[in-house]
C-alpha cells in the first residue's frame, strides 16, 4: 500500500532495495501512478564501520554488494524499458572514495568503485537508445549516517571537526547540495552521459600528511 500522500506530487513506496522482486514492485507501481518514468535516481546504500578486511567477514561483504550495487543493477533492469521511451536518464549515487581509497574501507571502496564503472559501462549501452546515465560521487555530506559516526566517536567534537577539515571549503557537503546536482544532472545537462559528477568541496585536492609508516 502506499504509506503517505503528502502532496498531489510527492509520494512515498516503502521499498527494500536489496529485494529485487520489491523493486520490481516499486517500477510498476509508478508507471501505475504516474504513467511514464523520466528519472531514476540510485541513492540507497550503507556504509559500514571502519576496519581492516581482516576483521570483515566474506558475508558481510556479500551483503554490502547487494544492497549498494545489486541494487542498482536490478533498479537499472526494471526501469530501462520505460526510460528508453521517454529518453530518460539515470542518475547513480557513488563515492568520491571509490576512485581514491579509503582508510579501513574495502567493503564500501568496492562497492562505490564498481558504481562508478557501472554507470560508464551501461552509458555506452544505453546512448543507442537515447538514455543517458551519469554518477555523481560525494565527498563527506553530512547525513544520519555522518552523525551516527559522530556520536560513536570517542570524542564526538573533535570527530565532527575532522569531518569538516577534509575539504578545501572547510565545512561537509549538504544534502540539498547533493540534490541539486542530480536535479541539474537529470534536467539541463542534457549532453552529459557516462560521467562521473564529483562534489566534494576540494577534498581530493592538495597534498597531505598520509604516511602510514
Amino acid at each position: 500500500d502506499w504509506s503517505s500522500d503528502v502532496c498531489s506530487s510527492d509520494l512515498f513506496f516503502p521499498c527494500d532495495v536489496s529485494n529485487a522482486d520489491e523493486i520490481e514492485k516499486l517500477i510498476d507501481a509508478t508507471i501505475e501512478r504516474r504513467g511514464r518514468i523520466d528519472c531514476l535516481v540510485n541513492n540507497a546504500g550503507w556504509h559500514p564501520a571502519h576496519k581492516p578486511i581482516d576483521d570483515f567477514s566474506i558475508e558481510e561483504f556479500r551483503g554490502l554488494l547487494d544492497l549498494n550495487l545489486v541494487s542498482m543493477f536490478a533498479a537499472c533492469k526494471a526501469a530501462l524499458p520505460h526510460l528508453r521511451k521517454t529518453k530518460g536518464n539515470i542518475v547513480n549515487l557513488s563515492s568520491l572514495v571509490g576512485t581514491m581509497g579509503q582508510l579501513h574501507g574495502t567493503t564500501y571502496v568496492a562497492t562505490k568503485g564498481a558504481i562508478t564503472a557501472f554507470t560508464k559501462a551501461l552509458a555506452i549501452d544505453e546512448a543507442v537508445h537515447g538514455v543517458r546515465v551519469n554518477s555523481i560521487s560525494p565527498g563527506n555530506v553530512y547525513t544520519p549516517l555522518w552523525q551516527e559516526a559522530i556520536d560513536a566517536a570517542a570524542d564526538p567534537e573533535a570527530c565532527r571537526k575532522e569531518g569538516e577539515a577534509a575539504q578545501l571549503l572547510g565545512r561537509m557537503g549538504t544534502i540539498e547540495e547533493v540534490g541539486k546536482l542530480c536535479l541539474f544532472i537529470a534536467s539541463e545537462a542534457t549532453f552529459t552521459t557516462g560521467v562521473d559528477h564529483i562534489i566534494s568541496g576540494g577534498a581530493e585536492l592538495g597534498y597531505g600528511r598520509k604516511s602510514r609508516q
